[in-house]
């Protein structure tokens, strides 16, 4: 009865955290969201595209900091110990190093002001500083501070774009805000990854984790993180936005105006299907680390599940989701929707099995999405008709490819 009380108590805990992660996830795709919205509205044609132009290149140096975050806390749940401050700060100033380094570059090609790209390097530095933190805490399986962390970093990354806007700034004023806000937020996400009370049950390190009912501890002989786990996972998270984009791009190539336009609509439909469980994979990926098997077949069956329902909603009202996302003058494409949908579910599928390979240090765990993206493009290019369908078989051909070798390679081969 205990035991099945204190699991009970686990569940509810789960529930909550998971509750927590996906309401701070809606409030960062919030806050993203309304900084175009508000910029189309407040500044003319040539100052959005040129903020437009400098927040794709933050998305673009914030690679480093997923990288960092995923890496600390694969460390964190298999070792609980460890000083991550100091590789933290490298790769932070090396990353804004890096982005000071090409300023005069993007400022002559791509026709930026000079100012734009050097507070770029500043708001980099915090966004990829923030990722230890958040690192921290998802390592610690400390979830409820994790949300707050992400909605702190949330506001620090957007909050200043928002208030320029509103005060009707230009877009070297509001760069200029974010930067403020984003390097104020870093205190407390300092304060929040901070260890906890000792009278808390959750100690410095992550908690044992029940596999088949006996309790797996963190191992003892887990090497020291270093860089080398950190590019290794900024290699996997930069390879799982190359291919989560490829599509959209080659479409944009490819196609007729009007076409690569009702593509990037029904795209719309392939990142839904795609960010809606990335949840599970969040919470899943300390036990990952710790080796857990059956939280991997859970977050599997979970994320199989999610993208299924999403796939028959998507058959059933496909006429109603473009709708909503395109309006009537996509309509004709409303049969296309499932396939855009299924798109976003198997790359789902993919996101959670290169993120255990990278928690279990397994070798070259993102090779699998570099050959399925240069796949893509060749197939795009040399097969596929210049069509929004002839573009989205490809797409959707090797996304299954990709779900099976990876599928594959994280259970048919074993574990290392």
């Amino acid at each position: 009865m205990a035991q099945t009380t204190s699991r009970d108590v686990a569940r509810l805990r789960l529930g909550a955290a998971g509750a927590a992660v996906t309401v701070a996830t809606v409030v960062t795709n919030a806050l993203a969201y309304v900084v175009p919205m508000l910029g189309a509205r407040r500044l003319t044609a040539a100052d959005l595209g040129a903020l437009a132009t400098v927040l794709a290149l933050a998305a673009i140096a914030a690679v480093p900091g997923f990288g960092l975050q995923i890496a600390l806390a694969a460390h964190r749940a298999r070792s609980g110990t460890g000083d991550t401050a100091r590789l933290g700060l490298r790769t932070a100033a090396l990353t804004a190093g890096v982005t000071v380094a090409a300023a005069p570059v993007l400022t002559i090609a791509l026709r930026l002001p000079l100012a734009l790209t050097l507070l770029l390097a500043t708001t980099t530095f915090a966004t990829v500083l923030s990722g230890r933190w958040l690192g921290e805490l998802q390592g610690q399986q400390r979830f409820l501070r994790l949300a707050a962390a992400m909605v702190a970093v949330a506001v620090g990354r957007y909050g200043g774009l928002v208030a320029g806007l509103l005060l009707g700034r230009g877009p070297e004023m509001c760069l200029l805000l974010t930067t403020l806000t984003g390097l104020l937020t870093l205190p407390l996400l300092n304060r929040l990854a901070g260890p906890p009370r000792p009278a808390d049950p959750a100690t410095s390190g992550p908690p044992a984790v029940e596999v088949a009912g006996a309790p797996i501890a963190p191992s003892t002989a887990t090497p020291r993180l270093g860089a080398s786990q950190v590019m290794t996972a900024c290699g996997a998270t930069l390879a799982m936005l190359t291919i989560s984009y490829a599509d959209l791009i080659l479409a944009r190539q490819l196609l007729p105006a009007a076409a690569s336009g009702a593509y990037a609509v029904g795209a719309v439909l392939t990142k839904g299907a795609l960010w809606a469980p990335q949840v599970v994979t969040l919470l899943v990926l300390p036990r990952l680390a710790q080796g857990d098997r059956r939280a991997r077949l859970v977050a599997l069956a979970l994320i199989l599940a999610c993208g299924a329902s999403l796939v028959v909603s998507s058959a059933v009202a496909g006429s109603l989701a473009f709708r909503l996302v395109g309006g009537a003058d996509y309509l004709h494409l409303a049969g296309t929707a499932p396939m855009f949908a299924a798109v976003g579910a198997l790359y789902a599928v993919v996101f959670m099995l290169v993120n255990d390979r990278v928690a279990t240090a397994a070798r070259w765990p993102a090779a699998p999405l570099w050959l399925a993206t240069a796949g893509l493009t060749a197939a795009a290019a040399l097969i596929a008709p210049r069509t929004v369908t002839g573009v989205l078989t490809c797409s959707l051909v090797v996304a299954a490819l990709a779900a099976a070798v990876m599928v594959w390679l994280v259970f048919g081969r074993g574990r290392h």
